[in-house]
């Protein structure tokens, strides 16, 4: 089948999101044929270029998310007042109270506080309807004008979110919306429906695939919303971090004022909801993500839980012998950011070494982009430095801190495996935290591990290792001593994590999950493609069946080696004598291995 992979600041960019499960599935699924569809984020991701795509490739089409609006060729009037009703009335949606919110007393019934049975799920859907509208609205206009460019940044735009915000029935947060509030909103907007004048959509694009498989939400996701809209594509949604989650969280360290982010808010989680509600099928990448996923309107019926895929193979020598670790050594590895709550693992270790005074704790990783985990870093090694200054074993030796930093290729980690060989635990200490790779890791290597309460830790660790509250230094502390005292306990800890790890995370099991709910899905929902001629009629058999094999049909080659060749196999046309009473076909000429082609009389 041909899949249509869209993506969002991933695949097939060297620095993309998701690059190694999507470049693993496109590998691993080799019968099939993908078009990749990735929308960019910056442009220094565009100048790092392309990972080395496999030859079942066949397209790559790429659109920028970073670069200012595209005006294109302007609409008009009448364009325009289109514009000004679907843009209005996705504003008023976006702007309205939530159905079912604690924001929206207004529907209980007078004199009971309560509300009818049915009527949240009826108002909801009457809000979904509408921003669909709207969205599909806006959407039609694009394809019809060349695109809308300017206009989803322009006065109208603006205006009309001002007088949403300033309407009976929306948001408290977005009456105090002022124009630049307003102005950032709509640039945000923009961004993020710019997927709406691509041209991505016709019977040449991903209107000609089977299947639309969107890597996360928003605006990868949006894409395939539209495909599904135009040419009926089936779309399967996958989210290894919920994108509305993801806003959310990033919200809180933006200098957007707080109607903006109301707004904003509204906004992603009307486009997620209406994701949810259209997509044949969505594939959370735990559970943590997938209870997101119901919260923002997720039907059960449609979930399938798939976990990530790792490659295990890199892991294998440090996990067939766990026996080379140190037994005294704690080792965290991650990126360095303050969700990872290392503080608390200082603080922490500061118990383990009035109990163990042996051990010691190595910290491998680089901090995160941004100015604030540099600082972040920085902030970690001066309290490493006051909680355990140094130490000598006498008066003329060198001192030495317990507590190491490192980063994977310097000498002490020249990769993950031998960072982890070197552990006698693997501690994970984070606040916030999605599908915990490095516990992932650490089980492949065979080793026990200690972890805090938060995400998928818990579903997936599954038993196989001790789990403490976060923010609770004295617990991760008293669970790291018990594990550093008793080696026999490691060993069988280690052993069950790394034999659930290889049931549950290999890059194998990933890919076969993956082609059966292709299969499922296309056999379900078949594209259904119509062809017309010349009058409008349509034509029959236009798509036949050998048109939806990938590659090209060759000719037999044709071998007199063992023996002479059959009448059939030689030039000129093939006669075949009709049968008594039956007026049949008399003469064939397409004979596969013959150039020239002639009509069949």
């Amino acid at each position: 089948m041909r899949i249509g992979l869209l993506t969002e600041g991933g695949y097939p960019y060297v620095s993309g999101e998701a690059r190694l499960w999507c470049d693993r599935l496109v590998r691993g699924l080799k019968q099939h044929e993908f078009d990749l569809y990735a929308l960019s984020r910056s442009e220094r991701q565009e100048d790092e270029g392309w990972v080395a795509l496999p030859p079942q490739v066949s397209l790559v089409r790429t659109a920028p998310l970073w670069s200012g609006p595209d005006e294109g060729p302007g609409i008009g009037r009448r364009a325009r007042r289109r514009f000004a009703e679907y843009y209005g009335e996705l504003a008023r949606v976006v702007c309205a109270v939530e159905v079912g919110s604690a924001s929206d007393p207004e529907r209980a019934v007078p004199g009971t506080g309560t509300v009818p049975d049915g009527l949240d799920e009826h108002l909801a859907g009457l809000q979904a309807d509408r921003f669909a509208n709207a969205l599909y609205g806006l959407a039609e206009l694009a394809r019809d004008t060349g695109g809308l460019g300017g206009a989803l940044r322009s006065e109208t735009a603006v205006r009309a979110l001002e007088h949403a915000c300033r309407a009976p029935g929306a948001l408290r947060a977005a009456h105090a919306a002022r124009v630049p509030d307003l102005l950032v909103v709509a640039a945000h907007i923009e961004r993020a429906l710019r997927p709406l004048s691509l041209d991505w959509y016709r019977h040449d694009g991903l209107g000609a695939v089977d299947l639309c498989h969107a890597t996360s939400g928003g605006p990868a996701a949006l894409t395939g919303l539209l495909a599904r809209h135009f040419a009926g594509v089936p779309l399967l949604v996958t989210e290894y971090g919920v994108q509305l989650r993801a806003h959310y969280l990033a919200s809180g360290d933006t200098a957007e004022s707080a109607p903006a982010r109301a707004l904003l808010a509204g906004f992603h989680g009307r486009l997620a909801a209406e994701v949810y509600r259209r997509a044949t099928l969505v594939t959370p990448g735990n559970t943590h993500a997938r209870r997101w996923q119901e919260r923002c309107g997720a039907d059960r019926a449609k979930l399938r839980t798939v976990y990530p895929g790792m490659d295990a193979s890199r892991f294998a020598d440090v996990g067939e012998h766990p026996g080379c670790s140190d037994p005294d050594t704690l080792v965290w590895v991650g990126r360095i950011e303050p969700a990872k709550d290392l503080v608390s693992l200082l603080h922490a270790f500061a118990e383990v070494r009035r109990e163990e005074p042996k051990a010691r704790l190595r910290i491998v990783g680089a901090p995160a982009e941004g100015p604030d985990a540099a600082a972040y870093l920085a902030h970690c090694k001066a309290l490493a430095s006051q909680l355990f200054p140094d130490e000598a074993d006498g008066a003329h030796a060198i001192g030495e801190n317990p507590v190491s930093f490192d980063e994977i290729g310097g000498p002490e980690a020249p990769d993950l495996p031998d960072a982890y060989a070197a552990a006698g635990v693997v501690v994970l200490s984070s606040v916030v935290e999605g599908f915990p790779i490095s516990l992932v890791e650490a089980m492949f290597c065979g080793r026990a591990t200690v972890s805090t309460d938060v995400g998928a830790v818990v579903e997936v660790i599954g038993g196989t290792g001790l789990v403490v509250p976060p923010r609770n230094p004295r617990a991760l502390a008293e669970a790291c001593v018990a594990l550093l005292r008793d080696p026999e306990r490691r060993e069988r800890l280690g052993a069950a994590a790394r034999a659930r790890a290889l049931e549950l995370f290999t890059v194998e099991q990933n890919i076969t999950a993956f082609h059966g709910i292709y299969l499922e899905i296309v056999s379900h929902c078949p594209v259904r493609r119509y062809a017309l001629d010349a009058t409008g009629e349509p034509l029959p058999f236009a798509f036949p069946a050998e048109a939806h094999v990938p590659g090209s049909w060759t000719p037999p080659v044709l071998d007199d080696r063992f023996g002479p060749l059959p009448s059939w196999a030689t030039e000129g046309p093939l006669t075949v004598p009709a049968a008594p009473g039956i007026s049949g076909i008399s003469e064939i000429s397409e004979i596969p291995g013959i150039p020239e082609k002639e009509a069949v009389r």
